[in-house]
Parts: structure tokens; C-alpha cells; sequence
């Protein structure tokens, strides 16, 4: 009985360890952020100016190319992340090459954002400006599209991981009923075994998502670092985890170096009303 209350008094003293922590971050952005906060209100949220040299910063480009990147991002590469999931989780009986394309995503996961920065300017960006001087866009190479590819590759790991142990939980005994019936297997898929395992096929969605709303990096190394509002999914852009990484250690000016602690406030703000809207989705799937 003394270890198992000792035990449930640890894990108490964890979670509020962990809970305060949250507040202090929080409470010490909004402290930083103050001076932002009062020279511009809300103002800031949807002004499309950020120039340091008169001291005017608005949120709105950073705000529109984080989720412009993310989405797309997320749009990208959901279908490949799935089909992999799907591969390695119903599918695969085993052998040599489920374990090296089961090694392989978990390997991306673990490289460095910076590997993947590197790899999108030698590689990548070539690809995209021939395709833009083919296509009659300015062919910059760099900008959102860039970005959101390579957001796109770092997040499919973090998605058909998850979402791969999630359907390994579903019973083998429901995917051969469906079979024995006549089912193929895209219906046995779409019907049987993805129903079962949304919520946590949704939760790894999620986790992929928030990945991308604050990568930092890789996409500051490709996608542009333009301070406007991005007119196409070509153009250069900023993201608010970008700008942040390119100017914080140039910022002379209490209002500038302000703004962009605001910036992180915001960015918190963001994962954090992803993460509840998620979990209100992840509850209603799994209360039908």
C-alpha cells in the first residue's frame, strides 16, 4: 500500500511539475510580449506591415504562410502516409521489404530538420524552378510550395506511424469476416478497418499537423523569407516560426525583438486551439 500511494503521489508531483511548467512559458511570453501588446492591440493580429526600420509589425503574413504551408503540407502527405500505414499494418505478412520501408520512415523522423533544408535547396528547388520556367512562373524555386513539400516528407513518418499501430489493434478477426464475404481489400479498408481506428488515425493527423505549424528550419531555408502576403502557392513567404529564427538575433529594438516574442505567443496559442479542436473530433468519433 506505501509503494502504491508513494507511486500516485510521484506521478501528482509530475503532472503539476509538468502543468506549471506549461504556465510559466506561457505567462513568460505574454511578459515579454507586453510591449508589442500595448503599442499595437489587436492591430497586430491582422496588420500586413513588418518593418523593423519604422518600428510597424503585423501578423498577418506569417499568420497566412504558417497555415497556407501547413495545410498544404498536410494535404500532401496524408495519402502517401496512409497507404503506408495500411501497407505495413493490414497487409504486410513480414519479410525484408516491410522492414526496411518500416526502418525507413521511423529513420525520417529522426533526421535532423536542418538534413531536410539542405536536401530541399540541392534538390528540390531545382526541380521546382524548372518546373515554374516550364510553367511561365517567376521561377524563384524557393516559397510556400517548396516549403510545404518538404513539411509535407518530415511529417509522414510522425502520421503512418501511428496511424500504423492503430490498425495492427484492429482484430484480425473482423478483417477476414469482411474478406470471407466477398469483400476486396480497398473495401475491407475503407469499411471495416479504417472505421474502426479513425480517432487514432486522426490523433497521428493531428500530431503531423502541429509538427508542420512549428517546424522551423527547413523552411526557413526554403521558403523565401518575403515579409508580404504570399500571392501564389509559388511565391516567397515567411512562416511565424521562420521569421522568428531570421530576426531574433537582429532585433536592436525593444518593439522589434517585443513583436516577434508575440509571434511565439501566437504560435502557442495556434497548436494549442488545434490540439483542443482535435480532441473534440478524436471524442465525437468515438462516442458514435
Amino acid at each position: 500500500m506505501k509503494g502504491d500511494r508513494l507511486f500516485r503521489i510521484v506521478l501528482w508531483i509530475v503532472a503539476g511539475l509538468f502543468s506549471a511548467m506549461m504556465v510559466f512559458m506561457l505567462a513568460s511570453l505574454l511578459k515579454e510580449s507586453l510591449p508589442s501588446i500595448k503599442a499595437f492591440g489587436m492591430h497586430f493580429l491582422y496588420g500586413k506591415e513588418w518593418n523593423p526600420v519604422v518600428d510597424k509589425f503585423g501578423l498577418l503574413p506569417f499568420l497566412v504562410g504558417t497555415l497556407i504551408t501547413s495545410v498544404l503540407a498536410l494535404i500532401i502527405s496524408v495519402p502517401f502516409a496512409m497507404s503506408i500505414a495500411l501497407f505495413l499494418g493490414m497487409f504486410s505478412k513480414g519479410g525484408f521489404w516491410p522492414k526496411i520501408l518500416g526502418y525507413g520512415t521511423d529513420l525520417l523522423a529522426g533526421i535532423p530538420s536542418v538534413i531536410y533544408g539542405f536536401w530541399a535547396l540541392f534538390f528540390l528547388v531545382p526541380i521546382v524552378r524548372n518546373f515554374e520556367m516550364k510553367a511561365g512562373i517567376v521561377p524563384y524555386g524557393v516559397g510556400i510550395f517548396t516549403a510545404s513539400v518538404v513539411l509535407a516528407i518530415m511529417i509522414i513518418p510522425y502520421i503512418s506511424s501511428i496511424s500504423k499501430e492503430v490498425i495492427k489493434l484492429v482484430p484480425r478477426d473482423l478483417i477476414e469476416a469482411g474478406l470471407a464475404l466477398g469483400a476486396t481489400d480497398l473495401e475491407v479498408a475503407k469499411d471495416v478497418v479504417l472505421p474502426y481506428c479513425r480517432s487514432g488515425i486522426v490523433a497521428g493527423i493531428l500530431l503531423g499537423f502541429g509538427r508542420a505549424l512549428g517546424e522551423t528550419m527547413a523552411v526557413t531555408m526554403v521558403i523565401g523569407n518575403s515579409n508580404s502576403l504570399p500571392k501564389s502557392l509559388f511565391a516567397p513567404a515567411n512562416t511565424m516560426a521562420s521569421v522568428i529564427a531570421n530576426e531574433f538575433t537582429e532585433a536592436t529594438t525593444t518593439l522589434h525583438l517585443s513583436s516577434l516574442i508575440q509571434i511565439g505567443l501566437w504560435l502557442f496559442i495556434l497548436n494549442a486551439i488545434v490540439n483542443v479542436i482535435g480532441m473534440l473530433i478524436i471524442k465525437k468519433m468515438e462516442v458514435k
